[in-house]
C-alpha cells in the first residue's frame, strides 16, 4: 500500500504552514573610512530539488553522549558537538541528598547516588559553558547573524535571548542591532521606551564620534546588553545603512547581534552576510520554517566564499512554542537539519514569559530556559572563535 504521506510531495511539512508566529513579529564590506536517525524505510520529507545537494557527503552522526540517570534538565542539543561534561567536579564529591547525603553527614565517604551524580555533572556543564562564554576573547569586534526568512520562527527573541545571555555573562560590551529591510520588533520587545533608535543612528551616523553619542541611540537592557531597533517610522534600509552601523558599533561594542528580516535577496540581508562572523537559524518544530530554514543555506552554499563559510558553520535554535507537536515531525526536523549539515541544534524548552509577547527580560525566564541559551551561547561563542581565527590565518 502506498504510503499518502511520501505521495504528498513533502509529506508531513505539507501542512506545516498551518504553524503560526512563536513570539516575534518580523515585519559591499568595508568598515567605515575612518574607523538521530528514524528508520529508513519511511522517508516522510521529500525536499525539493533545489533543497537538495546530491554531492555533498552526510555529516558524520555526533559524538555519543555519556550515558547518566535522568535530571530535570533540558534538552540542550540534539545535535550537540562540544564538550563534555567535566566528571572531575563530580568525582570526589560526597552524596548531600536523601539517605546517602544522610551517611555521608555522619562522616562516611559516601558517593552521590546516580541522579545526584547526574545533576552534579549537569551543573558542572552549564559551568563549563558559562566559563567558556566569559573567557573568549578575539582580535576585532565579532558579529552574529540570526535569521530565517520565515516569518514567525523567533528570530527576534533569539537575538534578544543570545545576545543577553552573553551580554550578561561577559558583563556587557553586547550589542542587538536590527539589520531587517523595514521595521522589525526589536525595539518593541526589548525592555525600555528609548525615544530614538536605529532610523536616527543611520541618519546621524557620521556626526557620532564617541561610545556616549552612542548610547543615546540604544535601550539598555537588565542584561547589559545594548538594543538599538526602530523607533516609530523609519526608511527602508540600505546595504550601506547596515555597514555603516556595524562599523559604528564595532568600535564601541565587543559583540554584535543582528536581528534579520525575511527578505534574504535583500540589500540590507547581503550586507549584513558580509559583515557577520557567525549564523544562527532559528528554526520551530514545523515544515516550513525548517524548509525556509534550509532555502537560507541553499542560497549561502551558492554564493560561495564568505556566504558558504557562515552556511557551513551554521547552528540552529529549535523554539518551543507551546503548542500541540507531532513528535514525528519533530524527529524529521532533526534528521533533516543534521543531513543539511547544521553545525549543532539546540532546543529551547517553552517558557511562558517568552510566549505573553511583551517586552523580554532575561531575569523572568525559567531556569531550565536560561539554561538552555547559556548552552546555546556557548555553541556560538565557540563558532566565533573559530570562525576569527581561521579568517586570521587566512
Amino acid at each position: 500500500m502506498s504510503d499518502p504521506m511520501a505521495e504528498s510531495g513533502h509529506g508531513v511539512f505539507d501542512d506545516a504552514s498551518r504553524a503560526g508566529e512563536f513570539v516575534e513579529e518580523d515585519t559591499v564590506v568595508t568598515q567605515r573610512e575612518h574607523r538521530s536517525q528514524r528508520p529508513a524505510e519511511r522517508q516522510l520529507i521529500d525536499m525539493p530539488d533545489t533543497i537538495r545537494h546530491p554531492a555533498q557527503a552526510a555529516p558524520p552522526p555526533p559524538a555519543e553522549a555519556e550515558p547518566r540517570a535522568e535530571v530535570p534538565a533540558p534538552d540542550f542539543s540534539a545535535l550537540f558537538t562540544g564538550q563534555r561534561p567535566a566528571q572531575a567536579a563530580v568525582k570526589n564529591q560526597k552524596a548531600s541528598k536523601g539517605f546517602r547525603g544522610l551517611l555521608a553527614r555522619t562522616g562516611l565517604n559516601v558517593k552521590p547516588g546516580a541522579a545526584e551524580a547526574a545533576e552534579l555533572a549537569h551543573r558542572a556543564t552549564i559551568d563549563m559553558f558559562q566559563t567558556q562564554i566569559r573567557q573568549a576573547t578575539w582580535s576585532r569586534a565579532v558579529s552574529v547573524l540570526v535569521a530565517n526568512p520565515k516569518g514567525g520562527t523567533g528570530k527576534t527573541p533569539t537575538s534578544l535571548l543570545l545576545g543577553g545571555t552573553i551580554a550578561s555573562i561577559r558583563g556587557g560590551s553586547v550589542a542587538i542591532v536590527e539589520v531587517s529591510d523595514d521595521p522589525g520588533a526589536l525595539a518593541y520587545r526589548a525592555e525600555g521606551n528609548p525615544p530614538v533608535g536605529l532610523g536616527e543612528l543611520v541618519r546621524d551616523l557620521d556626526t557620532i564620534t564617541n561610545a556616549g553619542q552612542l548610547a543615546g541611540y540604544t535601550a539598555p537592557q537588565s542584561s547589559f546588553a545594548a538594543v538599538i531597533g526602530t523607533v516609530g517610522r523609519r526608511p527602508r534600509l540600505t546595504g550601506q545603512d547596515v555597514i555603516g552601523v556595524a562599523g559604528l558599533v564595532d568600535e564601541f561594542y565587543g559583540i554584535r547581534v543582528m536581528d534579520s528580516g525575511n527578505q534574504p535577496t535583500s540589500e540590507a540581508f547581503r550586507a549584513a552576510v558580509q559583515v557577520a562572523d557567525a549564523l544562527v537559524i532559528p528554526v520551530m518544530n514545523a515544515g516550513d520554517s525548517t524548509v525556509e530554514a534550509l532555502r537560507l543555506l541553499e542560497e549561502l552554499r551558492a554564493d560561495g566564499g564568505h556566504a558558504a563559510e557562515l552556511a557551513a558553520n551554521a547552528i540552529g535554535i529549535r523554539l518551543v512554542d507551546g503548542r500541540h507537536e507531532d513528535p514525528t515531525i519533530a524527529a524529521e526536523v532533526e534528521q533533516v537539519l543534521s543531513r543539511e549539515g547544521i553545525r549543532a541544534l539546540h532546543t529551547i524548552p517553552y517558557d511562558q514569559h517568552i510566549a505573553e509577547r511583551v517586552q523580554i527580560t532575561l531575569g523572568q525566564l525559567a531556569p531550565t530556559t536560561r539554561e538552555a541559551f547559556i548552552t546555546a551561547a556557548a555553541s556560538v561563542v565557540r563558532a566565533l572563535q573559530a570562525s576569527v581565527t581561521i579568517s586570521k590565518r587566512s
